[in-house]
Formats: C-alpha cells, sequence, structure tokens
C-alpha cells in the first residue's frame, strides 16, 4: 500500500509538472499572437490620433498627432514614426522608434524649441511619453519574449471570454514588477492590463475601451492607461486608420524628425 500511495505521488507530481509547463507555452503563445495582434496588423499602417491628458482634478489637454508604422519581420523589426500637430506647445515635435525582437530598440525624440534631435536611452523607455500616462514604450509595445509568462486562467470580462496571463520581466526591470494580462480568446487583443510594482501594488491600468474591424483587422481604436498613485489618466484615439498603404523605408530616417515626411504628414 506504501510503495501505491508512492506511484501515485509521483505520477501526481509528474502530471502537475507537465500541466506547468503545457501552460508556461501555452502563456507564452497567447501573448505572442496578442503582441501580434495588437501591434502588427497589416504591413504597415498610418493613423491620426487624438490624446486626451486627465489630471486627477479632471482638467483635461487634448494632444493631436499623426503615426506611421513599417513592419520589417512579422514580431520582429518594425518602425514608427510620430509627428505632433497639436496644441501649439507640442506642435512640430516629432518621435522614431526603431524596433528589434531583442528589446534593445532604439528611440529618437526631435525638440523643436531647442532644435535638438534626442536618443532616448533604455533607462529612459519607461519615462512619460510627452507628459501622459503612457510611456515610450507603451508607443510600440514590449516584445513578449522579455518577459516570463505563466497561465493562471480562463475567465470573463466585460462579458468577453479571456485568457488571464501573469507576466514577470526575465531581467530586472524598472516598468513593473509584474503584469496581469486579459486577452481577448477570439481576437486576442489585450482588453486590460494591470501593472504592478515590486512591493505588489497596482501602479497603472490599461483597458481597450473600443475595438473595431478595421480593413479586416481588429484594432484597438480607443484606448485608457491610468496612473493609479497619481490619479490621472489618458485617453488615446485613432481615426482614420489606413493598413497596408505602401510606406516606404526610407521615410524612417532622423532627417525626417526635423522635416517631416509631406507625402504622409500633411
Amino acid at each position: 500500500m506504501k510503495k501505491l500511495i508512492q506511484l501515485v505521488s509521483l505520477l501526481s507530481f509528474g502530471t502537475l509538472l507537465l500541466f506547468t509547463a503545457v501552460h508556461a507555452q501555452d502563456a507564452t503563445d497567447i501573448m505572442k499572437k496578442s503582441h501580434l495582434a495588437m501591434y502588427y496588423a497589416g504591413n504597415d499602417a498610418q493613423m491620426d490620433v487624438q490624446m486626451k491628458l486627465v489630471d486627477k482634478k479632471g482638467s483635461e489637454r487634448i494632444r493631436e498627432f499623426t503615426m506611421l508604422r513599417l513592419d520589417i519581420a512579422d514580431g520582429g523589426e518594425q518602425k514608427y514614426y510620430t509627428y505632433f500637430r497639436k496644441p501649439a506647445d507640442v506642435a512640430r515635435i516629432s518621435f522614431m522608434v526603431d524596433k528589434t525582437n531583442s528589446g534593445h530598440d532604439q528611440r529618437w525624440i526631435y525638440v523643436p524649441s531647442v532644435d535638438l534631435v534626442k536618443p532616448i536611452a533604455a533607462d529612459d523607455k519607461n519615462s512619460s511619453f510627452v507628459g501622459s500616462d503612457f510611456t515610450y514604450e507603451d508607443v510600440s509595445g514590449r516584445h513578449w519574449s522579455e518577459d516570463n509568462h505563466k497561465f493562471v486562467k480562463e475567465d470573463q470580462l466585460d462579458g468577453k471570454a479571456v485568457y488571464v496571463i501573469e507576466s514577470v520581466p526575465a531581467k530586472p526591470y524598472k516598468g513593473f514588477a509584474k503584469r496581469i494580462s486579459y486577452i481577448d480568446k477570439t481576437t486576442f487583443m489585450p482588453l486590460k492590463e494591470e501593472y504592478f510594482d515590486e512591493k505588489g501594488e497596482l501602479i497603472r491600468v490599461f483597458t481597450a475601451d473600443k475595438i473595431e474591424d478595421v480593413g479586416g483587422f481588429a484594432t484597438v481604436t480607443q484606448r485608457t492607461m491610468e496612473s493609479v498613485k497619481k490619479g490621472s489618466k489618458t485617453i488615446v484615439t485613432f481615426v482614420g486608420t489606413k493598413y497596408n498603404g505602401g510606406l516606404k523605408d526610407d521615410i524612417f530616417a532622423e532627417r525626417y524628425l526635423k522635416n517631416p515626411p509631406r507625402d504622409y504628414i500633411k
């Protein structure tokens, strides 16, 4: 009987290890699909964007910009160009990202008030994106391979079936210590993300407020990032999104930070 109990215990332990390993792989696959759905729809994209910054007192500021995106490899190298139009204090600011699948992305910002193109160091990628509750890294997303993922459960969120995934940075990281993602089981869009610090305290919450079909691609056309401790939030609305417009690689060059490509930035 004792040997039978030991055998059952051993089999149970082995099953648990297999279950954990399988679900770890499932979690990684889910986060990969989510990243591709969120940030790699089409081969390129052109978007007009309105950003509403709301402080803890409810005061609002509106910013408008155009964003261009080009995929060099699906899930791999990718380029972003952002040009601010309004208001006057941010007009003509431009921002560019050369994204890799290794996490060593390169970022630059052009500040017209001092006529300076400034590289954004890796340590600064978690800084506020032009005063908003989004970070520079949030613009192009964090590559799934930079984190270790754990399948938590299947659940419901606002009437939609979701996968709940816990992600922990594989290397020391300033942005968050843990993230909980709620991934739509149908579209693989992240419907909600909760970011926690090393003390386990909630610091930021992302929500996909509106998802629409744009050119055959599920697209988050309105999203919000809330900074819990600051009591502020930023609401971003995408309008006039176009995919597969034939963007060229040569417009994602440093010279266009000061002089935007007029074929796309009117």
